[in-house]
């Protein structure tokens, strides 16, 4: 069992990243997602990369990790909230990384595929297949589809994580945050262009800072730091399902903060992929119960 203050530090981490996605739909309403992306990673590493001593990992780890989280997955995350997906869906929707996380374990680390996963991942996808056939028109379609490639890439990062074995996470967060700011700012410039970038930053808001803020410290830093620790001290099996409360805390804060409103059809979709998470973290468990029984 978790003690009290632990348990806290878990709803609180789930609470930090449910606001985050809230958070990022402020953001992407006043600078370019790209840059924003690029903004969250320079606070992340500075100046904490300066009081943090490198991880013990190989160069290409920390490469692969940072430009799969950093690089890809948000700014693939930031880019579709902008085109419109919905901030509360896409707490959602990202967390069929897990179903990544495993079909790429298949794939490089040999790990099996249980029965359970199998059942969650099918019953997931027929959620997103759901949504998808609600969202069918192009500049719908085309955000849900980033968030779903932004999960793959998440499931890349969790392979790389995998790969640097027993290491300081917190570390290992902020050194691999590193990697993306040159690439995010770079791939900016081309594709938002210079000016878009200036009149961002020349009429930043006080908003915009606290957006900034909260993404690179808050959720970054003490999200993933609350995490490791955690990882550290219990086993993964009890930590784990609390990873299921994000998109219901990031449901709520996106209704109750910026009044988004989902569709019947996407509330059925939802419904399915929430299925399928359950049923990958409690499947093999409740099982075995019934057969003990």
């Amino acid at each position: 069992m978790l003690s009290p203050r632990d348990l806290i530090l878990a709803l609180l981490s789930v609470v930090v990243w449910g606001l985050n996605f809230v958070f990022i739909k402020w953001g992407v309403e006043e600078v370019p997602p790209l840059l924003l992306t690029g903004l969250r990673y320079l606070c992340a590493a500075l100046p904490m990369v300066f009081f943090i001593r490198r991880p013990q990992v190989r160069f290409s780890i920390l490469l692969v990790y940072g430009l799969a989280i950093g690089f890809a997955q948000f700014g693939l995350l930031f880019s579709a909230i902008k085109l419109g997906m919905p901030a509360g869906l896409a707490s959602l929707i990202i967390q069929t990384q897990a179903f990544f996380t495993i079909a790429l374990a298949m794939l490089f680390l040999g790990e099996k595929l249980g029965r359970w996963q199998a059942i969650g991942a099918l019953v997931a996808l027929a959620g997103i297949g759901v949504i998808a056939s609600e969202r069918f028109e192009i500049t719908a379609l085309v955000p849900l589809l980033m968030v779903v490639l932004a999960a793959f890439f998440w499931g890349v990062s969790n392979i790389a994580s995998k790969k640097a074995g027993q290491i300081d996470m917190l570390s290992f967060v902020v050194w691999g945050s590193v990697v993306p700011i040159l690439p995010l700012f770079a791939l900016s410039f081309v594709v938002e262009g210079p000016s878009a970038i200036g009149t961002a930053l020349s009429h930043i808001s006080p908003r915009t800072v606290g957006v900034v803020l909260f993404n690179g410290y808050a959720a970054t830093v003490i999200g993933f730091g609350i995490w490791s620790y955690l990882l550290k001290r219990y086993p993964a099996g009890l930590i784990a399902p609390f990873s299921l409360l994000v998109p219901v805390a990031g449901m709520g804060f996106a209704y109750l903060l910026v009044g988004e409103v989902i569709t019947s059809i996407e509330v059925v979709g939802s419904l399915l992929v929430f299925a399928g998470l359950l049923v990958n973290v409690f499947g093999p468990r409740l099982f075995a119960r019934m057969k003990a029984a």
